[in-house]
């Protein structure tokens, strides 16, 4: 096992269910990593919930739980699902602070690179 798939697992993501969706192949799922990476789902939360724009932000928070529930990335799929379902309720009540935890478990994935 790679030292970058290391840093994975460590970091949440479920090695074995996880690669069996990219058929087993590293270089794959590194190239998903990459373009999740530049994915602009997690801006488009952000601008939608800076707009009060509720329904573009569960929309992208919906194509982003989607999108790291795939990648197997536990700790910010938790924190996805945490403004994903009020926002599908409507519940607009500390959206702010849902939105900051998501970009911390981001920039954790990111320096897993």
């Amino acid at each position: 096992m790679s030292e970058w798939m290391k840093r994975l697992e460590q970091y949440g993501v479920d090695l074995k269910t996880t690669m069996g969706r990219f058929l087993n192949d590293e270089g794959l799922y590194q190239r998903c990593f990459d373009m999740f990476l530049r994915d602009e789902s997690l801006g488009n939360l952000g601008d939608a919930l800076e707009k009060k724009d509720y329904e573009v932000a569960f929309a992208a928070a919906h194509t982003l739980k989607g999108v790291v529930g795939n990648m197997g990335f536990q700790p910010l799929y938790e924190a996805v699902c945490e403004i994903v379902e009020p926002l599908r309720s409507g519940v607009t009540e500390n959206l702010d602070s849902k939105y900051r935890k998501i970009t911390e478990e981001f920039e954790k994935i990111r320096a897993l690179r």
